[in-house]
């Protein structure tokens, strides 16, 4: 996979990509990341990338020349063109599962109010991460790329733990302990000290089930539940059902 970075703010992009997994994919040459400076696409000697708006109002706005020649000199056949930006579908787990499944990738890192519209042209696709505006593009398309390339072959060593983390089937993922089996009087659960990968198996399936109820209960409206997670949900409401009438009892 190759990807490219169009920014006014280079450093910031190419700083981060010196650590963790994105610098380990570079390492072993499982991507080809480069980082463009959009004021090397301008003619003026003032490098100028932004003007003021058309109509009036606060803030400036990308020039479409400088971006558009940009993008006319980076895509190829089967570039894909990504602008992280408030008006884009929401990014997700599915969104970076597909866009790992192309061969180049275009992040455009906008700032100010916003891109000319003519330059959107040249734009396939736009998420936003969150309902928030952030300062610039560059933050958002970091974090849009490190969920693509957990799923690019070979960049995450243990699949496992793709497959398992949090959103995969539409939950969250389980709590995680390691040593020591005590820590400031909170105890690891018994059942993980058991040995017994069954009943583990099945405690870490119902913790799933009981963080995404308790704090994404949205994701269990789309999630596909076998019968052995009805159960363990109906389990969990009789607990839930319980507590609260225990915290009645002690009022």
């Amino acid at each position: 996979m190759r990807v490219d970075f169009i920014t006014i703010f280079p450093g910031l992009i190419s700083g981060t990509l010196e650590y963790g997994i994105v610098h380990q994919s570079v390492e072993k040459r499982l991507v080809e990341i480069a980082v463009r400076d959009l004021r090397d696409f301008t003619k003026d000697r003032h490098r100028t990338v932004d003007d003021i708006s058309y109509g009036g109002g606060p803030g400036m706005v990308f020039k479409p020349e400088p971006l558009c020649d940009a993008l006319e000199a980076i895509r190829v056949p089967g570039s894909l063109t990504i602008m992280p930006g408030p008006q884009g579908s929401r990014f997700d787990r599915d969104a970076a599962r597909d866009l790992a499944s192309f061969q180049h990738l275009i992040f455009v890192c906008g700032r100010y109010e916003g891109i000319d519209e003519r330059a959107m042209e040249m734009v396939d696709r736009e998420y936003s991460i969150g309902d928030f505006v952030s300062m610039g593009g560059e933050l958002p398309a970091l974090l849009m790329l490190e969920a693509i390339l957990r799923f690019v072959p070979d960049v995450v060593k243990e699949v496992g733990s793709v497959e398992t983390d949090s959103f995969e089937e539409s939950l969250l993922d389980y709590p995680h302990f390691t040593r020591p089996a005590e820590f400031r009087g909170m105890k690891v659960p018994d059942v993980l000290l058991s040995g017994n990968h069954e009943q583990i198996r099945k405690w870490r399936r119902k913790m799933r089930l009981l963080r995404t109820k308790e704090r994404r209960p949205d994701l269990l409206v789309k999630a596909k539940l076998t019968d052995e997670d009805r159960k363990l949900l109906a389990e969990i409401e009789k607990d839930l059902s319980t507590e609260v009438q225990k915290t009645r009892n002690r009022k």
